[in-house]
């Protein structure tokens, strides 16, 4: 059972950058896939990016892609998403992911989740 906790949330004007976190504990988070879902009021959980067991491999949203950055340190057993230009719409609550997979880009084969964290973007 893999437990995840992210953190590095908050307030931020437009244009302005955050890093999140996503700590696992209890399992070997080497072999986990990896992903950053975000979810405004609303409107439904969506897909921001996702990472490989190994790093090698990510894949993004076309709504965050070149200021978006995931990344992760299995020796630390964290991720990361690095987020650049914020705007306004990019507030939402983030959620961190883990899969079985090796990549995966949809919600449904995803079997680990944190708590998430708010992110809000004031213009």
């Amino acid at each position: 059972q893999v437990q995840l906790v992210e953190s590095g949330g908050g307030l931020v004007q437009a244009g302005g950058s955050l890093r999140l976190s996503c700590a696992a504990s209890g399992g070997t988070f080497s072999r986990y896939g990896m992903g950053w879902f975000r979810q405004a009021p609303g409107k439904e959980r969506e897909l921001v990016g996702a990472i490989s067991w190994s790093g090698g491999s990510t894949y993004y949203s076309d709504s965050v892609k070149d200021r978006f950055t995931i990344s992760r340190d299995n020796a630390k057993n964290t991720g990361y998403l690095q987020m650049n230009s914020l705007q306004p719409e990019d507030t939402a609550v983030y959620y961190c992911a883990a899969t079985n997979k090796f990549l995966a880009t949809v919600s449904h084969e995803y079997n680990y989740w944190g708590q998430g964290t708010q992110v809000t973007v004031s213009s």
